[in-house]
């Protein structure tokens, strides 16, 4: 039974997630919270993992899952998925989108599916930023309860700067700073993969 879930929840995900491999974090995080299968924690880990792996992020988080779940037959269930809700749509598309690419009504549906999919986007990041830059265990309530003249030392007490300093220093690296700006991906990847070793030691 737990292939047919695995095989369900991830042809749901791959139904209505547009937008990519980071659109699929809002449906991950609900289906964190229905069947418990993974912690938040651990999404972030799988976003990590799946962004550092060759492939689509989506089918590797599809795979990380179904493996975490399922073992071998999970992780190949889960992509299968994940994947046949859009092979069958683009063939369909194909067939259909020459005859209909100048019709308003497709027109209007892809103006709508562009906001839907910026938006699961957005969440996906927020969410990520929230698990990445804050310590581990803040819930809502407690950012919600900080308030009066001790709300900066609060605030200050619930950042994680270790995370926040690698996020800079990343951003400056690829975006400010000539010289490395043109660098490989893989590389920036590599390094924070070695900084992120270096502090886990650093704070036991």
């Amino acid at each position: 039974m737990i292939y047919l879930r695995l095989f369900w929840e991830f042809l749901k995900i791959g139904m209505f997630t547009v937008g990519g491999g980071m659109a699929t974090l809002p449906f991950l995080y609900d289906l964190s919270s229905k069947t418990g299968w993974f912690t938040a924690s651990q999404i972030a880990d799988m976003l990590a993992v799946s962004e550092s792996t060759p492939g689509p992020m989506g089918i590797n988080m599809a795979t990380y899952v179904g493996y975490t779940v399922g073992g071998p037959i999970g992780a190949v269930i889960a992509s299968i998925g994940l994947i046949l809700p859009g092979a069958i749509l683009v063939l369909i598309i194909m067939t259909v989108l020459s005859k209909f690419r100048d019709n308003k009504y497709v027109e209007g549906a892809f103006y709508g599916l562009r906001a839907a999919s910026v938006g699961l986007i957005a969440a996906a990041g927020l969410l990520v930023a929230k698990i990445t830059f804050l310590q581990s265990g803040v819930s809502a309530s407690e950012l919600a309860s900080l308030g009066g003249s001790e709300i900066l030392p609060n605030i200050m007490g619930l950042l994680n700067y270790k995370a926040i300093i690698l996020a800079t220093v990343l951003l400056v690296l690829t975006r400010v700073f000539e010289p490395t700006r043109k660098l490989h991906p893989v590389i920036f990847i590599g390094i924070s993969a070695v900084v992120g070793i270096v502090f886990s030691y650093a704070g036991q």
